[in-house]
């Protein structure tokens, strides 16, 4: 893992130390810019972009993550700018989602989000780790994509609630 890759993670679980302030789920409907894709997240996401290094390119990587109900909610995606690039692409979003929380690899399980390109590696992930400092995680980590951009869906805090991560990875999806 690189350190831009464990900067954009950081990004994403630096709302933990907060979630004791935050108010229960508040669900409302996002578009994140340069994007199409429309979700549900229980929060109002902050918008970050950085160049990260992802399947050996390096690409623009949007994030929008927000925390809410001792979880941090996230939507990161990437132009990979090659259709034959792009199940790379999602492989790597799985492979370093996993090595974030120093998990392994989990089974993937299909979940097709309505719009999307129909692509073999997109699918939903629970994985079970520990960041370095030992404290245990859970991430539910949905990837998939759109043409040549590339998706990934993350709920990650100490336990996630699989109610809230089902309503979250149901709620995406591309406007026709």
């Amino acid at each position: 893992m690189t350190f831009r890759t464990r900067r954009l993670t950081s990004a994403l679980l630096s709302g933990l130390a907060v979630v004791s302030c935050t108010p229960a789920l508040d669900w409302r409907e996002v578009r994140p810019e340069a994007s199409d894709i429309q979700a549900l997240m229980p929060c109002k996401p902050q918008p970050a972009e950085r160049r990260v290094p992802l399947a050996g390119q390096a690409v623009k990587m949007h994030l929008s993550s927000c925390p809410a109900g001792g979880s941090t909610w996230g939507l990161a995606f990437a132009d990979m700018g090659d259709p034959a690039r792009v199940g790379e692409g999602l492989s790597a979003l799985q492979t370093s989602a996993a090595s974030n929380i120093g998990a392994r690899a989990g089974a993937v399980q299909a979940l097709e989000v309505p719009g999307a390109t129909p692509q073999p590696l997109s699918g939903r992930t629970v994985l079970e780790g520990r960041l370095p400092d030992g404290q245990s995680m859970q991430m539910h980590v949905l990837v998939f994509a759109r043409g040549t951009t590339v998706f990934q869906a993350t709920v990650v805090g100490q336990t996630v609630a699989t109610e809230g991560a089902q309503t979250y990875f149901d709620s995406l999806r591309f406007p026709r």
